[in-house]
């Protein structure tokens, strides 16, 4: 969870769940209220974390999507993973 112009974001809050369930895999997705879904470079930073977090564990991180009103980014179509 985040605030309003920052990501408050540890890799262990994220891949609990996931551990938790013996997940392979995970989509992260999170939203731009600004409607604007060009990721920050604070995104761009998580995303390599905790992709790297993931190596770590075993769990593959198959996409990060940026979701708006109407539209939405994929990490993974954009080539940014």
């Amino acid at each position: 969870m985040g605030s309003l112009n920052a990501n408050i974001v540890h890799p262990r809050e994220v891949f609990r769940p996931a551990i938790t369930r013996g997940a392979a895999a995970i989509i992260l997705v999170h939203n731009h209220p600004s409607g604007d879904v060009t990721p920050s470079r604070e995104d761009l930073n998580l995303t390599a974390r905790l992709v790297e977090a993931g190596r770590l564990l075993g769990i593959e991180v198959l996409d990060h999507l940026i979701v708006a009103e109407s539209r939405y980014l994929s990490f993974r179509s954009e080539s940014y993973l």
